[in-house]
């Protein structure tokens, strides 16, 4: 094991690696809160291969599932898996990915050759135990990662349909960026006596984090993104707060002459791969995301986040920012505040306990974006179809500013309200998917 580890440059362990692989290497049960990007994979990674290795499976059972994995999202799932293969030669063999998304044949086809490990998302999960596509009777270790980021997902009910199926005498570890009453009393169930490991301070910004709020006209964002992607050198991760939104920043960029890629859920999961791999080997130095990658993003190399939109709350905020300045490395995390956000933005800074260095942007030397110009009707020839036809269709031909609104993308939904009063910029009041 120490020589997979040296191989794979895991060298000096982190804190919360430090913390957690000694008690669970004795088959304690483990509780731990701690910042994004500390190296929590690896915590649970390595007791677990040490346990599935150096234990016998139980008597008369032809290849279990000894261990189970589970994350809030198919990033997170999948990068899961990258990482143990890193350090488990068999990994191929002896795991399966069980998330939406991608095929289910091949997911089925995997898990009825006896994988030692399930790395998993709840739903898709639950659906195969459904059907007894999947037996979990005899799993030893259960790692339950994001327990905040699932619960908020309302995967609580699959989560304890789950957990009904596996034995009660197990080794369970799991982990969380923030841990509340609500949290800790729901997994009071799960664990038994666990070892207590609090690293850092979870629910504000890391201290590696260098935090601007630039004061900017919307109509000027784009050309102040260009700016500061000319000026500053390293890879930008930017977050938009709708998916139209993302699409129409990433277009942009292209035109600039950017190197952008774009992900968020309404592309497939093949796109979504494609995009974070693409990002993540440097073929694009820019991620165009919505906060469905502002938890499942785990890559080191990220110098700089921008918030084109402020998040939907303070903890997104803190998520967002926590995809820079990881595993030791510093980031810079940017802000673009128009001035009728400012409020909302100090706000922020009550809530999570810090300041941002304020900027105010030139207006002046900021190209605005050009907004689709009022038509002439008295000018237009309405005998003629194809005039008729590209009226019709400009908005949505255009960049985005005039595109009609929608419940996926313009909707006011997310889990908690946000900081602040912004129903003047905002139209609808669905549930958005993001």
């Amino acid at each position: 094991m120490k020589q997979r580890l040296d191989a794979a440059k895991f060298i000096t362990p982190t804190p919360v690696q430090a913390g957690a692989i000694p008690p669970a290497l004795e088959g304690k049960d483990v509780l731990a809160t701690a910042a994004t990007g500390t190296g929590k994979t690896l915590s649970f990674l390595v007791p677990l291969i040490h346990r599935m290795e150096t234990q016998v499976p139980a008597a008369g059972v032809k290849k279990p599932v000894r261990a189970l994995i589970l994350l809030p999202t198919r990033e997170l799932a999948m990068q899961v898996i990258d990482s143990y293969a890193k350090i488990e030669p068999a990994a191929k063999k002896d795991s399966v990915l069980v998330v939406g998304g991608l095929s289910e044949g091949q997911q089925l086809d995997q898990l009825r050759r006896g994988p030692r490990l399930v790395v998993a998302t709840p739903g898709r999960l639950e659906d195969f135990l459904k059907r007894g596509e999947v037996s979990l009777k005899h799993v030893e270790m259960l790692v339950l990662d994001e327990v905040d980021r699932m619960l908020d997902m309302g995967f609580l009910p699959s989560i304890r349909r789950i957990v009904g199926a596996l034995p009660r005498q197990r080794q369970t570890m799991c982990y969380s960026a923030t841990l509340d009453a609500n949290i800790e009393h729901i997994l009071a169930d799960y664990v038994k006596q666990p070892v207590r490991i609090k690293i850092g301070t979870t629910s504000k910004p890391t201290d590696r984090v260098t935090l601007r709020a630039i004061v900017v006209m919307q109509d000027q964002k784009q050309a102040l993104l260009d700016q500061e992607l000319n000026e500053h050198e390293g890879s930008f991760l930017v977050f938009s707060r709708t998916k139209h939104g993302a699409e129409r920043i990433s277009r942009k960029l292209q035109k600039q002459g950017h190197d952008a890629t774009v992900i968020h859920g309404d592309r497939s999961q093949s796109q979504r791969t494609a995009a974070l791999k693409s990002f993540s080997d440097g073929n694009h130095r820019i991620l165009v995301a919505t906060d469905v990658a502002a938890r499942g993003i785990d890559i080191s190399h990220i110098a700089h986040v921008v918030n084109y939109d402020l998040p939907n709350a303070s903890d997104d905020f803190v998520h967002r920012i926590g995809r820079t300045g990881r595993a030791g490395a510093t980031g810079t995390a940017t802000t673009y505040v128009m001035p009728q956000e400012r409020q909302e933005a100090k706000k922020l800074e009550r809530e999570l306990g810090f300041a941002f260095k304020w900027i105010e942007a030139d207006h002046k030397a900021l190209e605005k974006e050009e907004r689709n110009k009022p038509v002439d009707l008295g000018n237009l020839d309405l005998g003629n179809i194809d005039a008729l036809l590209a009226l019709e269709n400009r908005s949505w031909k255009s960049d985005g500013a005039a595109a009609p609104a929608s419940n996926g993308n313009g909707g006011s939904g997310g889990r908690r309200k946000r900081p602040g009063n912004r129903s003047g910029n905002r139209s609808g009041g669905g549930r958005r998917r993001r």
